[in-house]
């Protein structure tokens, strides 16, 4: 009695609040503004559901695990150690984990696949739906079909994306009889997360089910076909069922027929729209192999031109580190101009597909600049970090052709980009000055945008959802950013300003060990440096006029022999010259001495021999002969910048030659000093007056050696000389035999028998 009169008390306030609001309504006319404001209450709702219903993605992350198919014993160890990693982590950064399972079958091993081991993938099961993923959000991703007991370890996640081909089913393929027991497992994952009808997830392990799928008053039902005549007693169905899984056939469902009966709840054909589907920045779905250890970093540089010899080296020490060390994070180091488009997609190739990301992460570490097809290597790494003002693509040290272009545009667009869930348009417009970019809008997701050509715009699950904004590439020039720049264009993960920013990123305490063919390496990279070719030129050029004003000593022909080979060498070996730069160079030199020791004459040898130096030096300090873009340009201007201050340097180096270098002890003997005094004044009245003709049948003895010009002192004359057929070395008694104006040709007194009468 006392609760009914509690009742009725309440009853009656209920009654007299509801009067008094209604009289309140009708005294400020709410009816007649019901039409704007509920309206806006309308929206206001709407947006408020919609706010309420959307996590907020700056406080979510996503970490990837590639669970690869079958699954075995190993493979529950290192998802639990992965998902505690992963949740400790989050906790500890205070951010809502949403962990992706990955589901992936080996090339060419369906088969091999669908034998998961049924304890453990029970096991896993029962891990991932269990109380200590409570604080995370886990999701299935199936990019590609699988069958076998993993499709249980499917069903465990809290919400499932697959690729709108791919197919699940079949998961009692390896087992002759299908047990109670894997029956009560099946059943109670489905009941755990209440998403999946219990009989459907019975019909795609046990062949003998068959499953309908009936409509009734209260929406579509899934159910086992013996289960059918009870349920139309309970409710009313509006049509005949229809056969989902037969009996006798293994159950499978696509991603889109799943879809269809919400069972999965994304339809996903990458990692980039599964980010979308998931309210995700694409960079926020993450592998990481710290979560399943600690690093064992390695670093692998990738300076200079890229060329076979060089790539195929650094995909070696890869190899071999990953086998022999254990290593997990390869930190490629580059800072190159490109050059070899084949040879940069053979590498991004092997990054891409060879290494397993789920047991190695790659990051390229981009100081300077990664242009032209260099830009495909880092991009074909699992994170790119760049330094602020660090230059991505554009015009580098390549010139492609259009089938080249076009091959490594498809290799981009079906495979690289699709496995590192990257857009392929940008990567192609770095090498294809054609292709033009737009950026896209998302509609309803205003804060995010996409960058896409119109072919991958038309490849998008739902190109109407975009909004075409304006193009980000210029017609005609390569696509090329800075640090900062590939951030916003989801090219870079990360800006650092040196390499100690980019180990606290990735929590490294030490250096990354460096991997590197040999010590010479460090010597290559040091002698292709501008100024110390500027250096060695210098110092040959002057080597070599110094040999030439005191033939016969060799210090001069040694130092500039030692200073063009190291030139030559570390431009052979750096990858910018070949056996034709030495060549062109070899045959200047000897042009150059022909036209000064033989054939004296019209200068057709110094004029030919000079130029082919010149055009040596300039092919070995760059690997084009002609430039045909701005990069190309610019290497142009910077060898013949560096020949053109080597030859001022050398000016002034033969001027302090000839005015100090006599007068220095020891060194004083690599040049001959000039007759001074009364000497010097007799002699240059005697070469103005042409007086040798008394000279002829005189003896003397040479003063240096006779290549085949030099010296001889004729009594106290001092003349320059002519050699009348081999070397005549200093202090040989020579006979004058013939005299030409100022031109006095002498030979050894000893070479053809006795003197003349």
């Amino acid at each position: 009695m006392v609760l009914k009169s509690r009742v009725a008390v309440a009853s009656v306030w209920y009654g007299l609040m509801v009067a008094i609001l209604a009289v309140g309504a009708g005294g400020f006319n709410l009816p007649m503004c019901r039409s704007a404001r509920a309206d806006e209450a309308s929206e206001s709702a709407d947006e408020a559901s919609e706010s309420a219903d959307e996590p907020d993605a700056s406080k979510r992350v996503g970490w990837v695990f590639r669970v690869n198919l079958p699954i075995k014993g190993a493979t529950l160890d290192r998802v639990r150690r992965f998902v505690r990693n992963a949740v400790d982590r989050a906790a500890k950064t205070k951010v809502e984990p949403v962990l992706i399972f990955e589901f992936v079958v080996p090339p060419d091993q369906a088969e091999f696949a669908s034998s998961s081991e049924f304890g453990v993938s029970s096991d896993l099961a029962d891990f991932v739906s269990g109380a200590e993923l409570s604080r995370a959000t886990t999701v299935a991703y199936v990019p590609q079909s699988i069958q076998g007991h993993a499709v249980l370890a499917v069903l465990a996640c809290d919400s499932i994306a697959m690729s709108p081909e791919a197919e699940i089913g079949a998961a009692g393929i390896d087992e002759r009889t299908i047990t109670p027991r894997i029956h009560s497992t099946y059943e109670e994952i489905a009941r755990r997360h209440k998403k999946i009808p219990t009989a459907v997830a019975l019909g795609l392990v046990d062949p003998a089910k068959e499953v309908l799928v009936v409509e009734t008053e209260l929406g579509r039902e899934c159910i086992a076909a013996e289960e059918l005549e009870a349920l139309r007693k309970r409710r009313t169905v509006q049509s005949d069922p229809t056969v989902l899984f037969k009996a006798g056939q293994p159950g499978r469902l696509s991603g889109k027929e799943a879809r269809d009966l919400d069972i999965v709840d994304y339809l996903a054909s990458n990692r980039r729209d599964l980010a979308r589907m998931l309210r995700l920045p694409p960079e926020a779905i993450d592998e990481d192999p710290s979560l399943s250890g600690a690093w064992r970093a390695i670093r692998i540089d990738v300076k200079g031109p890229v060329l076979a010899a060089s790539i195929t080296q650094a995909q070696r020490m890869i190899e071999d580190a990953i086998r022999a060390d254990d290593a997990n994070f390869i930190c490629l180091w580059i800072d190159s101009p490109g050059g070899s488009l084949a040879d940069s997609i053979r590498l991004a190739n092997f990054l891409a597909f060879d290494l397993d990301p789920t047991e190695v992460r790659t990051a390229a570490y981009i100081p300077r600049q990664a242009l032209s097809d260099a830009s495909l290597i880092a991009l074909a790494c699992d994170h790119v970090v760049m330094h602020p003002q660090a230059v991505l693509g554009g015009e580098g040290d390549g010139v492609f052709s259009e089938e080249g272009v076009r091959q490594a545009r498809e290799t981009l667009r079906k495979a690289i980009a699709v496995r590192k869930s990257r857009s392929w348009s940008l990567p192609a417009a770095m090498i294809d000055p054609g292709l033009e970019v737009f950026r896209y809008t998302r509609q309803g997701q205003v804060r995010y945008s996409e960058f896409f050509c119109e072919d991958e715009w038309a490849e998008q699950l739902d190109p109407d959802q975009w909004k075409k904004g304006p193009a980000v590439t210029t017609p005609g020039k390569a696509f090329q950013a800075t640090g900062d720049e590939a951030v916003g264009y989801r090219l870079a993960n990360e800006v650092v300003r040196d390499f100690g920013e980019f180990k606290a990123y990735y929590g490294l305490e030490n250096d990354p060990t460096l991997l590197e063919p040999s010590w010479a390496d460090f010597l290559i990279e040091a002698l292709a440096h501008p100024g110390v070719a500027f250096f060695l030129l210098v110092i040959g050029f002057s080597a070599m006029y110094a040999e030439l004003q005191a033939p016969g000593i060799g210090v001069g022909a040694f130092v500039a022999l030692l200073c063009f080979l190291v030139f030559f060498w570390s431009r052979f070996l750096g990858g910018t010259a070949g056996w034709l730069e030495v060549l062109l160079f070899l045959a200047g030199v000897s042009c150059l001495l022909i036209e000064v020791f033989v054939l004296p004459g019209f200068g057709i040898f110094g004029l030919g021999g000079g130029l082919m130096v010149l055009a040596s030096l300039v092919l070995a300090s760059q690997t084009f002969v002609l430039p045909r873009n701005a990069y190309q340009m610019g290497e142009l201007r910077q060898s013949l910048g560096v020949l053109a201050a080597s030859a001022v340097a050398v000016i002034v180096a033969v001027v302090l030659i000839n005015r100090w270098l006599p007068h220095v002890p020891v060194l004083g003997g690599m040049i001959l000093q000039p007759p001074d005094g009364e000497e010097a004044e007799a002699l240059r009245y005697r070469e103005s007056l042409v007086h040798f003709e008394n000279l002829l049948d005189a003896r003397g003895t040479t003063t240096t050696q006779l290549t085949p010009s030099g010296k001889a002192r004729f009594g106290d004359q001092l003349v320059d000389v002519m050699a009348d057929g081999e070397v005549i070395p200093v202090g040989t008694e020579i006979v004058v035999v013939e005299v030409r104006g100022n031109r006095v040709w002498v030979r050894a007194v000893d070479e053809r028998g006795p003197d003349p009468a």
